[in-house]
């Protein structure tokens, strides 16, 4: 009688060679979302100096990026029972490559959201809207996950981004309740989650203060708000008048050496 009766199929236990492959495949599917990550910054970044430059408002404060290491995906895939595998990891996995966007209001990160998914190369395959329906901790921010081409020497890949949109109010509450829960082990008291979905109600009553605050400087002022360092920058007129200005003493030097 064979040894392996009675104790189920044997296991097949993989090659070092096939462990090799494996992780050779795993760190070339990690780069390319972080080549997913690098698409979506520079589409924000052209939205927000195209905001700046032309129509002297900035909605994005800020702008971050985070990418899960080799090791973390291993041990979610273990944890989640996720093959480990790039199709695994593709199809199972959708946080593997976040952005993080801070505008400055709750009308800001609509319109945001709008920009970047009216783009025909953006792809959504989901929104969580957990401005308008808050978690029951207080949470609040606006998920997006979507799928962007990234262009390869060989293929194109299409790569998942997750898209966080927040508030700075939103963003700072977030930062401290991850801190108290990582400190807690997530068994946080409960005097302590009571107080952070109290903040959270602050945090959202000072959003709804501060935009209805610019809205109505911004109607009083008839303009839009300055962006940074506008002292140090010229109108375009200002440009013109002052490249004509320089042309034409130029000119009148050049004149003045030919006639002596």
């Amino acid at each position: 009688m064979s040894q392996n009766a009675g104790h189920g199929p044997e296991q097949h236990t993989p090659a070092v060679a096939e462990i090799r492959e494996l992780v050779d495949q795993l760190r070339r599917l990690v780069l390319t979302y972080k080549f997913g990550i690098d698409e979506v910054m520079t589409k924000i970044s052209i939205l927000r100096d195209e905001f700046r430059l032309m129509q002297n408002y900035n909605p994005v404060e800020h702008v971050g990026s985070r990418l899960k290491s080799l090791e973390s995906i291993v041990a979610k895939c273990r944890r989640k029972g996720i093959p480990l595998t790039p199709d695994g990891v593709r199809q199972q996995m959708f946080d593997v490559a976040g952005v993080r966007v801070t505008c400055s209001f709750v009308s800001d990160i609509y319109k945001v959201r709008d920009m970047l998914t009216n783009q025909a190369d953006i792809t959504v395959l989901e929104e969580r809207d957990y401005i308008a329906h808050p978690k029951a901790n207080g949470y609040k921010s606006l998920h997006l996950i979507v799928q962007v081409p990234v262009y390869l020497s060989d293929r194109v890949e299409h790569v998942v981004v997750e898209i966080q949109l927040r508030t700075i109010a939103m963003d700072f509450w977030a930062s401290l309740e991850h801190k108290i829960y990582y400190k807690y082990a997530r068994d946080v008291p409960r005097h302590l989650t009571d107080s952070l979905k109290l903040a959270a109600d602050v945090a959202s009553s000072l959003d709804s203060s501060m935009e209805r605050i610019h809205d109505e400087v911004k109607a009083i002022a008839g303009e839009a708000e300055p962006v940074e360092q506008r002292d140090s920058l010229l109108t375009p007129e200002e440009m013109l008048r002052t490249f004509w200005t320089a042309a034409k003493a130029e000119g009148d030097v050049l004149r003045t050496t030919r006639e002596s």
